[in-house]
């Protein structure tokens, strides 16, 4: 199984900032891609849907502020993470910032150890199924560093779209989401998915988790969830 780590995209037009940065995030066990301006990054995103993005705040064809303000606007990026970049340190600057939408604001120069744990915690905080710590529910574990499950101590074999589908349900435990939900949280809004495929893919989570298969349970006329009780 390929593995499933988040991917976080850089918006920065700086080398050496996005080296540093590139080499400090694959180091924490991300993916990483990188664009050096505004319309680059709004391209890159109508093709793939990364699970942060660390924007510069200024950037050659306009400012990273301005590119915050246009996701926030989109109903397809308005809860998307954001870290800014940025060598401004005016606290009018960071209100501005925050107020346009961002999650969190690093100043230049940064530690790479100071920007990881940003980018950690946010993850956490905004996404906890790209989390990289151990999740475990009943007998069910799922590692997101070596993207390996195991029943009773014991590794399963999972194909890659069951294993996104259980970690995210292990990530939001004892709630309930339509298939369309699913789609977009899982799959995200540029698959190209039917409905009913989300229905295949439970049944082939549930035969791979064998006697834990009752963990994921329908919701009849909304969908589904993973449950204890």
């Amino acid at each position: 199984m390929a593995a499933d780590n988040p991917e976080i995209l850089i918006v920065e037009d700086e080398p050496a900032i996005v080296e540093l940065v590139r080499y400090t995030l694959r180091e924490g066990g991300w993916n990483v891609a990188a664009v050096d301006t505004a319309g680059g990054a709004w391209d890159y995103l109508q093709q793939r849907m990364p699970q942060l993005v660390l924007l510069d705040w200024m950037l050659p064809d306009q400012s990273g502020l301005r590119l915050l303000s246009r996701l926030r606007g989109d109903r397809n990026f308005a809860t998307l993470p954001v870290i800014m970049l940025t060598a401004k340190s005016m606290e009018e600057d960071k209100i501005a910032g925050l107020n346009q939408g961002a999650d969190d604001y690093v100043t230049k120069p940064f530690s790479p150890r100071e920007l990881t744990a940003r980018v950690k915690a946010l993850l956490r905080r905004k996404a906890p199924e790209h989390a990289q710590t151990l999740m475990r529910i009943g007998a069910v574990a799922l590692d997101p560093v070596s993207c390996t499950v195991s029943l009773n101590d014991s590794r399963i074999d999972i194909g890659h779209a069951e294993y996104r589908l259980l970690k995210f349900f292990m990530a939001h435990p004892e709630r309930v989401f339509s298939r369309s939900q699913l789609l977009d949280r899982v799959w995200g809004d540029h698959a190209v998915i039917e409905e009913r495929t989300v229905d295949v893919h439970v049944l082939r989570l549930r035969k791979a988790l064998k006697e834990a298969e009752s963990l994921i349970r329908t919701v009849r006329s909304v969908g589904y969830m993973l449950s204890e009780k």
